[in-house]
């Protein structure tokens, strides 16, 4: 692995390992149900939000009006993606190839 988190951690090592085990969306909700609580799962799912429409170049007033997420969130996120270890970024390249398939 090139990169190195600075939140590198056996046990989160492992948890990520098991989310790679992860085989189809009914896994996926099986799993971050008995793992996530509801509001966890709703926040996490508007963070990927707020990044896609952030990386469509739409405003923070737009973002909130159609996420519901305040200035804060969308301000974090927003430094995520210049900042920070392009995760979204490489999620969201991803999610739009695969649209195009």
């Amino acid at each position: 692995m090139a990169y190195e988190s600075k939140f590198k951690r056996d046990d989160i090592d492992e948890l990520f390992r098991a989310i790679l085990l992860l085989e189809d969306e009914e896994d996926c909700y099986r799993f971050f149900e008995d793992v996530c609580t509801v509001n966890e799962i709703h926040a996490i799912a508007q963070r990927l939000q707020v990044a896609k429409l952030l990386s469509e170049d739409k405003t923070y007033s737009e973002i909130e009006a159609v996420t519901k997420a305040s200035t804060a969130t969308i301000s974090r996120i927003n430094k995520c993606l210049v900042y920070g270890a392009d995760g979204y970024k490489r999620i969201l390249q991803r999610l739009a190839d695969e649209d195009k398939d």
